[in-house]
């Protein structure tokens, strides 16, 4: 699977690299090639555009004696004829694969010999439903014979590429036409809104009815097991799985497509005012003034809403921004004992982590007060590594508590790391690199990450006794 934004933001899953031949997904972009080059009136004088109700390939032509739409094999045969049918079957061909290409957004469009002559072997009912269309007057003037047009109608089903490239395409019909990562304009917009109107209502066999109903997007399917979805003014979608069901469309990639919709609000006829409580709609805003930003990621953080945190992060909103109190989503995260919250805010969006509300208070001090030990374990370790790597002011203070060992089964109740000189002074003849050491009357090693200049903790013979009688 891959996606591909109409500002060029990519992501994929699996073997998206893996080629295979486009199939009938190639109908979809003939139609919109043809259709910029001659005119979208020019293209409907033979070919129309309802579904037909039949089968794919099916001998059959509408009440005005012309295919249905130019996604069925019969519209595909007469689209292809359309294609510059006064030059060579070479230039025709070139002409074609440099559209791709550019659709592609100069990505890799190939072509696969071994299909072609396998889809001319197996011809026998195009043939029947070409000389049928001839008899019927279905072909433009200027024709060329029956079997170099399906001869070009082969090669262009047997082009080759990937889910990757695959979903540049679909994202450049998503995009009116407009190739997002080279913004250049390859299909005209009345041509790039047709072929979408097409795939909505004829791109998937004998099931786009029902795809239309459940799912309510444009999507092309093809026999080699590929599917393209767009998403208009969104995003395009490649999929690749090439078990088919019995209609003739990837099993998966329907079973994707449905799932992607009980997610999104993607659905043609999704409310975008009353939407379902159950569904996100990436394509919204998430609040458009401060406060209303505040609010949704104060709330966000208490309640441990991972989700919704890494969409404000996706989205660019600033993590870091503070409420009236100074306080700042990690420190509500750190309050509440959200461990992965913490663990995202400090790793992922790099907020700072030793943050000051107007109290004074760090999120350190928040997960201590609520006795949220995980998340105090956490802060503290990343606030010694940020030490030990002098990425912090020696000069901050840090009051830890209730750090234990299990394997030595002690525990230190209280440690108040005080200004780096003081520390400095009182470690001038212990050796920089040696490790926190237990005083002989403990002879166990603690675990404790080093601090840079700390050298020693030296615990006292009972571990209650009160903190003023620790020493650093």
């Amino acid at each position: 699977m891959s996606i591909c934004t109409i500002d060029g933001q990519r992501f994929s899953l699996g073997d998206s690299k893996d080629m295979f031949c486009v199939q009938s997904v190639s109908k979809a972009f003939n139609y919109a090639i043809v259709s910029s080059d001659l005119g979208v009136d020019v293209v409907h004088k033979y070919v129309g555009h309802e579904p037909s109700g039949r089968l794919f390939n099916e001998i059959c032509l509408d009440g005005n004696g012309k295919p249905h739409n130019p996604l069925i094999n019969a519209g595909a045969i007469i689209v292809t004829s359309l294609i510059r049918n006064h030059q060579s079957m070479a230039d025709r061909f070139d002409f074609v694969l440099n559209q791709y290409r550019k659709l592609a957004g100069g990505e890799h469009v190939g072509f696969n010999n071994a299909t072609f002559l396998s889809e001319r072997d197996t011809a026998d009912r195009n043939y029947a439903l070409s000389y049928y269309m001839k008899e019927n007057g279905c072909f433009p003037p200027g024709t060329q014979g029956l079997r170099e047009e399906l001869d070009l109608y082969f090669q262009l089903c047997s082009l080759e590429t990937n889910c990757d490239t695959a979903a540049v395409m679909a994202a450049t019909l998503a995009n009116g036409g407009v190739c997002p990562l080279t913004e250049e304009t390859c299909i005209d917009p009345q041509p790039c809104r047709d072929v979408l109107s097409l795939m909505y209502s004829c791109g998937m066999y004998d099931f786009s009815g029902k795809f239309a109903f459940q799912v309510g997007l444009p999507a092309k399917s093809g026999v080699s097991g590929v599917m393209i979805v767009v998403v208009p003014n969104v995003m395009g979608i490649a999929l690749f799985s090439p078990p088919l069901d019995k209609m003739g469309n990837s099993c998966k990639g329907v079973h994707f497509c449905k799932k992607l919709i009980d997610m999104f609000n993607f659905h043609n006829y999704d409310s975008l005012l009353h939407a379902d409580s159950k569904k996100f709609d990436p394509r919204r805003r998430m609040t458009t003034r401060d406060t209303e930003v505040i609010v949704s990621l104060m709330f966000a953080a208490k309640n441990g809403d991972l989700e919704a945190i890494r969409r404000m992060y996706m989205q660019g909103m600033n993590l870091s921004i503070v409420d009236y109190d100074g306080r700042t989503a990690l420190h509500v995260a750190a309050a509440e004992g959200h461990l992965a919250l913490v663990e995202f805010f400090i790793m992922v969006a790099k907020v700072n982590y030793d943050a000051r509300d107007r109290w004074g208070r760090s999120p350190l001090d928040d997960s201590r007060t609520f006795g949220h030990d995980a998340c105090l374990d956490f802060l503290l370790k990343h606030h010694m590594s940020m030490m030990g790597t002098g990425r912090v002011d020696r000069n901050d203070r840090i009051t830890i508590e209730s750090l234990s060992s299990d394997e030595d089964d002690l525990a230190i109740t209280k440690l108040t790391i005080g200004d780096a000189q003081g520390i400095t002074d009182e470690s001038d003849s212990a050796s920089p690199s040696s490790d926190f050491a237990m005083s002989p009357s403990r002879k166990k090693t603690s675990h404790l990450p080093r601090l840079g200049v700390v050298n020693e903790i030296t615990l006292p013979h009972d571990m209650n006794d009160s903190a003023d009688d620790y020493s650093v």
